[in-house]
């Protein structure tokens, strides 16, 4: 069993850098970010990342999006997550019932405004080699947004030999049409690149190799709400022009099930290829890190919570993940 799939069976069923330790608000470079923010993410991360560009669409400017479904897919039942929004061919995803909770979550003020979506960009990928979510589980994220901004405002891309993974063009995967962690394909297909040029065009070439700062992050200082919803440290990558005071963009990319650090170090945050970008592009980008638990909230495989584990709420701004988020993003801009 692949490892989104594993990692909701399980709830279902019952990090070292060579760099100072973790920073604290006081701690954190003096950043000048400009409002807009931009979102991505891998399985279990896609699924947060599209909940982050709904309930804040009022910040987030734009979402990239691999491997997952549309937001409340699940509807708060591991049930529904199974039969729907994960590998059956069959799955079908409940819009009608996902629009209404939307509009509902609107109405009391628990989303943004969905209007402010009308002018973002989206980019989405499946991998025709993607076992663990199906394609029609993909198309109906895609046809979720087309409900939500202009058609000629989403990009999806779903004819490429790619395994459930993260596609990049270097060689720190695994082999492209397998699955394994830490969940990077080396594909010789530059997802970051494309995505990025994207949702923040036009963007240059990409540095031969990063050259600015992997931070860790306290989340738990930054974040009242962290402790107990995400590890302790986080990443933050900073290119040097970010540092040195220029005004930079914030881009954030959420990991997948299994490719938190605990499991994977920071594979993740190196290894996708938008570290490279960011060096070019003043941009900066969080990595925000969950934790497995194998208490309440059950998560062994370290999954953002796209199903209901920490509570009815996990979709909206209440829910204690994407708040946790959101206070690591304000305390980046103080």
């Amino acid at each position: 069993m692949d490892h989104l799939s594993s990692g909701v069976a399980a709830a279902l069923y019952a990090v070292t850098l060579s760099v100072t330790p973790a920073a604290s608000a006081t701690d954190l470079p003096k950043l000048k970010l400009a409002p807009e923010i931009t979102v991505s993410g891998l399985s279990s991360g896609g699924y947060m990342a599209a909940q982050f560009h709904l309930a804040y669409s009022s910040q987030v400017q734009g979402a990239a999006i691999i491997a997952a479904g549309p937001v409340y897919c699940a509807a708060n039942s591991l049930t529904v997550a199974f039969a729907h929004c994960l590998n059956k061919a069959d799955s079908k995803p409940d819009l009608v019932g996902a629009t209404r909770y939307l509009q509902a979550q609107q109405q009391a003020g628990a989303i943004d405004d969905v209007n402010n979506l009308k002018d973002d960009k989206v980019w989405l990928f499946h991998g025709t080699k993607d076992a663990t979510v199906a394609a029609v589980v993909s198309d109906a994220l895609t046809a979720q947004y087309q409900t939500l901004l202009d058609a000629g405002n989403i990009k999806y891309i779903n004819d490429q030999n790619v395994a459930h993974h993260f596609p990049t063009d270097g060689n720190k995967g695994s082999d492209c049409l397998v699955s394994e962690a830490p969940f990077l394909g080396n594909c010789q297909y530059d997802a970051a690149g494309l995505l990025l040029g994207y949702l923040l065009p036009p963007l240059k070439p990409k540095a031969a190799s990063a050259s600015g700062e992997l931070l860790q992050i306290n989340q738990h200082h930054l974040a009242a709400v962290a402790k107990g919803q995400l590890a302790e440290t986080g990443y933050l990558y900073v290119p040097k022009s970010c540092s040195e005071g220029q005004q930079c963009r914030l881009h954030v990319s959420f990991h997948g099930c299994k490719q938190y650090a605990g499991a994977v170090g920071d594979a993740y945050a190196r290894g996708t290829g938008l570290n490279e970008y960011a060096d070019t592009n003043q941009l900066v980008v969080l990595y925000p890190q969950t934790d497995k638990s194998a208490m309440a909230p059950f998560n062994p495989n370290g999954c953002w919570d796209w199903w209901g584990y920490s509570g009815e709420h996990y979709a909206t701004k209440q829910g204690p993940q994407m708040a946790a988020v959101k206070q690591l993003i304000d305390a980046l801009s103080r």
